[in-house]
């Protein structure tokens, strides 16, 4: 038996979905279900989710690898990330919005805003360094420098994605799930991110960046007149 439909007013595919299989579990032992077209791809891409989330976080290290020719700064952007994504979950978890793959949509989003605003503080942090100020006042001169920007930045992104959170009729339900997502993510993103980014990059300055270094000074004194 093919049976085909669409999800209620307000309520996201994911939900029906649930509720069709809810439905067929019920029924006597030896009926089973299958998913075709449109519902088998999203419960294929839904399955992809974990291994899609570690590819993304890996390139956008290597990224910021070769931005910085760094190991240890692009470790201490990556450590905010959770700080954005715990804002998505909470904002549909109080709204009682499914996991399905519009919020896994606007949780990889949230991710990019994350690290944007990680990015922005040790970038400048990092030119403090190299201008030759410590590393604390040149991590709250970054904090302090890159504060407006972010906060626009997050105040243009949240109320761009607040029409899709607060949206109502056909098809609301994917567009809650992504603007609900995106906008609990962008308030952590913003506040937690500016007060743990320059935490976490004093943290692996200090316990990876030392060998580096290390190692800078040993060239110079080797080759003090900069020859090759």
């Amino acid at each position: 038996m093919n049976i085909v439909g669409e999800s209620a007013p307000g309520k996201s595919s994911g939900e029906a979905m649930e509720s069709m299989e809810g439905f067929v579990r019920k029924l006597p032992q030896g009926i089973g279900f299958d998913w075709t077209g449109v519902s088998y791809q999203e419960r294929m891409a839904g399955s992809q989710a974990p291994l899609l989330y570690a590819f993304s976080i890996f390139v956008i290290f290597l990224c910021l690898a070769a931005l910085y020719e760094s190991w240890p700064i692009p470790l201490s952007i990556l450590l905010t990330l959770p700080l954005g994504a715990i804002g998505g979950v909470i904002g549909s978890t109080l709204r009682g919005l499914p996991n399905d793959v519009y919020f896994q949509i606007g949780l990889l989003t949230t991710l990019g805003l994350t690290t944007k605003n990680a990015i922005l503080i040790v970038q400048f942090a990092k030119a403090g360094l190299e201008r030759g100020m410590r590393l604390t006042e040149a991590t709250l001169e970054g904090a302090k420098l890159r504060f407006r920007p972010i906060i626009m930045t997050s105040l243009a992104f949240g109320f761009g994605v607040l029409p899709l959170a607060v949206t109502t009729g056909a098809g609301a339900g994917a567009q809650n799930a992504i603007g609900t997502g995106v906008l609990g993510g962008v308030v952590t993103a913003t506040f937690l991110v500016t007060l743990f980014a320059p935490l976490f990059y004093v943290l692996i300055y200090k316990a990876l960046g030392k060998h580096r270094q290390r190692e800078s000074a040993k060239t110079v004194e080797e080759n003090p007149t900069g020859d090759q």
